[in-house]
């Protein structure tokens, strides 16, 4: 039976459904069900099921978290527009109209659940409970980490650009129903997220805990987060502890491939599931969105492809085995724009073993992007490191020429994240921090673009979302911190 199998039919009723518009009118209706349910660490590890499972839905990992983060740093295109989403790529965003706030709700809702389950892990252990929940609060502390490092890059500066900016609501404790919390800034926020993570790592297995968050995802988190911060010892030391550690491996050229019809790999450190049975997202998939139109489940699929910019880089080798998971999109037979990793394989294969491809796992931290983190932190530390781990990934370009410490540059390294990355919602927030101009494939679909120009950059205030029109309406003081633009 799937790990999940038995947790998330009994999660429907628990607290799951409990939703909420936004995240400050929410009511805390089910801090009380905590404080009653978790007695046990199993009662725990059932809670953090339900954690998980709010992580993977659509609003969340599942679909909108990596696709705000392909479609606006240049890789991804549209071809049409009125399609769903395509606002994204348009940078059409107020406060009032598309202020795409699902990840903001979806991120507080998670924090609600963590925050109870810490506060109620601290009472028992305060209780004298003699069972050790170590594993379960080194989890919890690490999956709030994840949530505010992704909220502050949705709605808060670059770190290296502006830390004294406004971030995020800093909420660490179970609040009263009339709190009304305001922002904090990108600072206070990456030291929050930091502490979570430091705190986490000796509670953490470092045992392979398929769906969960073990010490090595906890390291990966630690060393993208400090790579954000430009803090590139730190980062270094975090990815090359997980290298070393030979708990995860490469895959080799011939496996790359099949690796995306596969659950929990060889190099997956943190994947979250997702099941036929259990929350299947469907024609919501990440995957539907990023395949051709009208292959699988009709043609309201395939919203968004690569762009030309992409296309040209992965050409630079034809024989670059990353060309497998790309396969024709809309336009023509030839134009290689549809990509298959969040599909299983272009034969939408899923990873189940079955061809339900809207039910594949999401990967939210892999070994490949580990070692790109290692090159980019050495770079300015160890030329010959940079390039030896920058190799490791270059090999999937069997045509290419291997790196040297007289050759590595910044410049190899975004080009190969691009690559490697694709799909998996990096791009957008890369192309942020390293402050590069970003530009849009608009001519593909000869669209009419009204809210950017054809080039941005981090100064154009839409590279930050809005805070939405519902939370200023429950908390009226917050308006006074709205990005500024909107």
């Amino acid at each position: 039976m799937k790990i999940y199998k038995s947790y998330y039919i009994l999660l429907i009723g628990f607290f799951l459904l409990t939703s909420c518009s936004d995240f400050l009118d929410m009511t805390p209706t089910n801090s009380g069900d905590a404080e009653e349910s978790i007695k046990t660490n199993a009662d725990a590890k059932f809670v953090l099921n339900g954690i998980m499972r709010k992580l993977s839905a659509a609003e969340y990992y599942g679909r909108n978290f990596p696709l705000y983060g392909d479609v606006k740093g240049g890789d991804l295109a549209v071809f049409s527009q009125g399609r769903g989403f395509d606002y994204l790529y348009a940078f059409n965003h107020s406060a009032e109209s598309n202020p795409f706030s699902s990840v903001w709700t979806q991120g507080y809702h998670v924090l609600v659940q963590i925050n109870n389950l810490l506060e109620s892990i601290d009472r028992i252990e305060a209780e004298g409970s003699p069972e050790d929940f170590s594993n379960s609060k080194g989890q919890a502390l690490t999956a709030r980490a994840i949530v505010y490092f992704d909220l502050v890059r949705l709605y808060g500066k670059n770190y290296l650009d502006d830390k004294s900016a406004w971030g995020v609501p800093l909420v660490t404790e179970k609040l009263d129903a009339n709190a009304k919390p305001l922002r904090a800034t990108v600072e206070e926020n990456y030291n929050q997220i930091i502490k979570d993570l430091e705190d986490a790592q000796p509670l953490l297995s470092k045992s392979k805990d398929n769906g969960f968050i073990n010490y090595y995802a906890n390291l990966g988190m630690q060393a993208r987060v400090y790579l954000y911060m430009g803090k590139n010892e730190k980062s270094l030391a975090a990815a090359e502890e997980i290298i070393d550690s030979g708990v995860y491996s490469l895959y080799s050229n011939d496996k790359w491939v099949d690796s995306w019809s596969e659950e929990f790999g060889s190099e997956s450190i943190f994947e979250l599931a997702i099941y036929p049975s259990e929350g299947d997202l469907g024609t919501g998939s990440l995957g539907a969105y990023l395949r051709r139109s009208g292959h699988g489940s009709g043609s309201i699929l395939g919203f968004f492809m690569a762009s030309d910019y992409f296309i040209d880089r992965l050409a630079e080798d034809l024989n670059d085995v990353r060309h497998g998971i790309m396969s024709f999109d809309e336009t023509s037979d030839t134009r290689m724009g549809s990509c298959y990793k969040y599909s299983g394989s272009i034969n939408l294969d899923g990873d189940k073993g079955s061809a339900n491809s809207t039910a594949v796992n999401i990967k939210v931290i892999r070994l490949s992007e580990v070692y790109l983190i290692a090159a980019e932190a050495a770079l300015s530390i160890d030329k010959d490191k940079s390039a030896s781990y920058y190799n490791e990934i270059r090999k999937r370009s069997p045509g290419l020429a291997q790196a040297t410490s007289s050759t590595i540059s910044l410049d190899m390294i975004m080009d190969e994240r691009s690559k490697e990355l694709i799909g998996e919602g990096h791009r957008f927030f890369d192309m942020i921090r390293w402050n590069q101009t970003i530009e849009f494939n608009d001519e593909l679909g000869n669209l009419a673009i009204t809210h950017r120009t054809k080039t941005i950059d981090r100064t154009f205030y839409k590279t930050l979302l809005p805070i939405p029109i519902g939370e200023i309406n429950t908390n009226p003081e917050i308006e006074k911190q709205q990005n500024p633009g909107y």
